[in-house]
């Protein structure tokens, strides 16, 4: 949680540049295009925030498909969002819950399990490549089937320089729900 004083440095760090973009200009005797910076650079800011804090609330159906066909998953019944999260900027992680129908769980939970990717046994509990094959290599796909529930993990290294996306969707075996992950560190 962000504390009071991270609240107090921020407010005061974009207060402070919005004035020194009105008032550098006003020293030179141009005040008036220092009320159009400072005005510019207060609207880039709030943009910002409301790109930060809100996105979770702007994510709709639509979003979830998206994602969702991006891993060869199509859902055929409605559906309902439970749950949106996402966290960072740098280091990315997006979570999200969907309630399906159970038509829909007992197909891609047979699709799983008779893809070419599935395994019936696991190694550990992530397939993660090794450090130095990081950010070259193929793709990877790997489902299988925990006590739990049904997984799905894609790894996709973007080249050197690009942080890798890793994918999880599971979908819990007592529930009719499906669960995706996306951790880009």
């Amino acid at each position: 949680m962000i504390t009071f004083i991270t609240i107090v440095i921020i407010f005061s760090f974009v207060g402070g540049v919005i004035f020194l973009s009105y008032w550098i200009p006003k020293i030179w005797g141009y005040k008036k295009a220092g009320k159009i910076i400072a005005g510019v650079v207060s609207v880039c800011f709030l943009i910002f925030f409301i790109k930060v804090y809100i996105d979770d609330y702007l994510f709709f159906k639509g979003d979830a498909l998206e994602f969702l066909a991006e891993q060869n998953i199509d859902l055929k019944d409605d559906f309902e969002i439970i749950e949106h999260k996402q966290v960072g900027t740098v280091d990315y992680y997006r979570r999200f819950e969907l309630l399906i129908s159970k038509p829909d769980k007992q197909r891609l939970i047979k699709e799983l399990t008779t893809s070419v990717f599935y395994q019936d046994s696991i190694s550990g509990y992530l397939h993660l490549p090794n450090t130095q094959e990081r950010y070259i290599g193929d793709t990877i796909t790997v489902n299988y089937q925990t006590q739990y529930e049904y997984k799905s993990e894609f790894y996709r290294p973007n080249g050197k320089g690009y942080a890798p996306t890793y994918r999880i969707i599971s979908i819990p075996i007592s529930e009719s729900k499906l669960i995706f992950e996306e951790i880009i560190d």
